[in-house]
């Protein structure tokens, strides 16, 4: 099987198959792509390479520049690619059998408490013709841990308040039942009136869409990104933040208070369970500063009460 053949097979797996977006599609050709282009060199097609090719091929990933976490990733998709062609009998065998992956430190994402998110709240300002829309999309993201596309995809068919759902689209086009609560139904009720202003400004290709902009418009990522952060800011928050904080302090919060992992992973629409761990990573490392802090027998408080 030559590359150009094995490679449109498996994208168009991924499409059809396994439903993924364009956009990852397109991330999982570039990286085999990259493959390609290193196994073309050595005259090798998809079924003739080797562990030590595999070794080489990872090895000019580092001298590209790549870091340890994008090497990663590059190798995951070339795991699938291989996995593929497994199934579809056009090898014997693969040859990143042995091959491990770079061991990478997982970085922590950064966390709001719940007072920071009110602070954010309380900072909007609801006399603004877009105050109501923006205190309903904060409040929106952290009720529910919504990932920045699915909240401006949310449609008003999409809203279910009687029995306390919202019905997302997420990666994938999967769709899930998101529960919202009392507060975040109420919010979105008092835009649903503002919205109402905008009236025949409304395009109609966006009369079903939940979240607009003044010219009756669906939202785009960027202007969320930066509806989040002039609120963090009018907050005097100095902590990065994007809409995606609000997504990780939600799903942190549920584990602080005890909730189920995979009823979290649910309600992220993670596709693994090892992606919604994190969070209990997130937790013993809140609850080790915080006994840092404050125990009397903890090294920091030590330093501070031994004499001089």
């Amino acid at each position: 099987m030559s590359w150009s053949t094995a490679i449109d097979d498996y994208t168009n797996h991924l499409r059809l198959e396994r439903s993924l977006s364009e956009l990852s599609v397109a991330a999982y050709r570039t990286d085999l792509e990259k493959l390609r282009e290193f196994a073309e060199a050595l005259g090798a097609e998809p079924s003739s390479l080797t562990h030590n090719d595999m070794q080489a091929f990872l090895a000019s990933l580092h001298d590209r520049g790549l870091n340890r976490r994008s090497q990663a990733r590059v190798l995951s998709g070339i795991r699938g690619f291989y996995r593929y062609l497994l199934l579809e009998e056009a090898i014997d065998e693969s040859p990143l059998e042995l091959i491990e992956s770079p061991k990478l430190s997982r970085k922590l994402p950064e966390v709001l408490s719940v007072e920071e998110i009110d602070t954010m709240l309380s900072t909007i300002d609801l006399s603004r013709p877009d105050g109501h829309r923006n205190r309903a999309i904060v409040e929106t993201l952290y009720s529910c841990g919504l990932r920045v596309s699915e909240l401006v995809g949310l449609r008003l068919s999409d809203l279910h308040f009687e029995e306390g759902y919202l019905r997302v689209v997420g990666k994938g086009d999967k769709e899930r039942l998101v529960p919202i609560g009392h507060k975040g139904i109420a919010e979105i009720e008092r835009y649903m009136q503002q919205r109402s202003d905008v009236g025949s400004r409304i395009a109609p290709e966006h009369a079903n869409i939940l979240f607009l902009n003044r010219w009756g418009r669906q939202l785009t990522r960027v202007m969320v990104f930066n509806i989040v952060k002039s609120c963090a800011e009018a907050a005097g928050i100095s902590k990065r933040i994007s809409p995606h904080t609000l997504r990780h302090s939600f799903a942190t919060h549920l584990v602080e208070g005890g909730a189920d992992l995979r009823a979290v992973q649910e309600m992220l629409g993670h596709e693994s369970i090892t992606t919604t761990e994190i969070y209990t990573h997130l937790d013993r490392e809140y609850l080790r500063s915080t006994i840092l802090e404050h125990h009397p027998r903890s090294d920091r408080n030590l330093s501070r009460t031994q004499p001089v």
